[in-house]
């Protein structure tokens, strides 16, 4: 459990980058106001526009940017540190092979998500889903090229592009497995755990997409799952004597909250008699 490599990685590259020059990251490095905060007291800046920088060097978040997006932040004069996660890179190599094959670009997941953002910004024409209704309403094309944003749940994608291919049985459809398996692996812990707990706690920010999705998953198959951001967030009343206690989170997640919230764990379980259990270690950094 804990942080993924990409994330880990973007994290180190703006405290190493901000120890030696003034840093502006553009846009959130992740979804979660713990870790910002800590390098907000590092001195690190943050801006949601390029015209806003006011630094030498400018940080592409772990979450991508559209080769767009970089040529206007190095028109301004910037110079372009890119944090961006390699399965993140994946995603955009996959969809930039697909539209040169002569497919039409579909993209499922968030349309206002800045690893959306980032995958459709250089496109002249393209469709971001994320629900049935949604793919009800595509045009018709004779060749559709699927990728997901990296977080999205496997089940969710699955049913989706089975349904393009229902709505559409004469197209080429063509889907490219874009999902990271650091998702993949905690979104399957995550079913297991929450088969097994009573309740479940799932540690990330608020606005983290790949939190949001672990607790909609462990809420189909428990019904007491709470999401905090820190163990500041933790409230006694959630638990009852002999329960089960599942904990998880998501992948910016910082270890220090994830061991705050186990201590807080610990000290309740011994008021009480409930038992806790972890899920979600980090995953290998891929090979190469």
């Amino acid at each position: 459990m804990g942080m993924c490599f990409g994330v880990r990685d973007a994290i180190a590259l703006a405290t190493r980058t901000a120890q030696q020059e003034p840093l502006t990251v553009l846009g959130d490095l992740v979804h979660n106001e713990t870790v910002l905060a800590e390098l907000r007291r590092q001195g690190v800046r943050f801006a949601r526009e390029a015209g806003e920088v006011t630094t030498p060097t400018v940080m592409i978040t772990a979450h991508g940017a559209s080769e767009r997006a970089m040529a206007q932040a190095r028109g301004e004069g910037l110079n372009v540190l890119q944090a961006t996660c390699p399965l993140v890179h994946f995603a955009h190599r996959a969809l930039a092979q697909l539209v040169a094959a002569g497919f039409h670009p579909v993209v499922i997941g968030q349309r206002d998500h800045v690893e959306v953002r980032g995958l459709t910004g250089d496109l002249a024409a393209f469709d971001v889903v994320l629900t049935p209704e949604d793919v009800a309403r595509l045009p018709g094309h004779p060749r559709y090229g699927v990728v997901a944003q990296t977080t999205q749940p496997v089940a969710k994608v699955a049913h989706l592009v089975g349904l393009l291919r229902q709505r559409f049985p004469q197209a080429q459809v063509h889907y490219r497995d874009t999902i990271c398996q650091p998702t993949k692996q905690r979104q399957q812990a995550a079913h297991d755990l929450a088969r097994q707990a009573d309740v479940v706690i799932v540690m990330g920010g608020a606005h983290s997409n790949n939190t949001r999705e672990l607790v909609a998953t462990c809420r189909q198959h428990c019904e007491r799952v709470h999401h905090v951001q820190t163990a500041a967030d933790m409230r006694p009343e959630w638990f009852h004597a002999e329960d089960t206690v599942g904990i998880t989170a998501g992948t910016s997640t910082p270890d220090a909250t994830i061991a705050a919230v186990a201590d807080w764990l610990a000290r309740e379980a011994a008021k009480f008699n409930f038992q806790t259990s972890e899920t979600c270690q980090p995953a290998p950094l891929p090979a190469g």
